[in-house]
């Protein structure tokens, strides 16, 4: 009987644990503060991505999970994403210089205006992978640095 009484009292601790685990995760607000560094002038806004999957990344913004333009006030900007679960993110960014919400380029597919993503992957022939740009936001304050780029 008091063998049975430990396994329960066991398998309660346990399941305890659990749930206390599950239910703090779901109440779990990140916040994400990226700054931006590299811009080559205080012309137009800098409109960022925030996307938690692949699906869409990079590019795509309507597939993103938060996103948001903001006018170059300070070089380097920072701008804040809140209300972050736990888990994998990735961050588009581009220098919108002439308010157009779009990253120009050239006909060659070259863009004309300044970008980047997290982690800072190197650029070569195309734009890195959710993968390649993904980091983790696991605690209440996450801070990453982004160097923009120009071609």
């Amino acid at each position: 009987m008091v063998k049975g009484l430990r396994v329960s009292i066991l398998l309660l601790a346990v399941v305890g644990n659990l749930v206390w685990s599950f239910s703090a995760k779901a109440n779990f607000n990140g916040k994400l503060t990226i700054e931006i560094d590299g811009l080559k002038n205080k012309e137009g806004q800098v409109c960022t991505s925030l996307f938690a999957s692949s699906q869409g990344f990079p590019s795509d913004r309507d597939r993103a999970l938060q996103k948001q333009c903001r006018k170059i006030t300070d070089i380097p900007l920072t701008i804040t994403f809140e209300n972050l679960k736990a888990g994998s993110y990735a961050v588009a960014v581009f220098h919108d210089q002439n308010n157009d919400r779009t990253l120009n380029s050239n006909s060659f597919g070259i863009p004309k205006e300044g970008f980047g993503f997290s982690t800072n992957p190197e650029i070569r022939t195309r734009a890195p992978k959710f993968s390649e740009a993904a980091f983790l936001v696991a605690g209440p304050n996450t801070n990453i640095q982004i160097q923009l780029k120009y071609f």
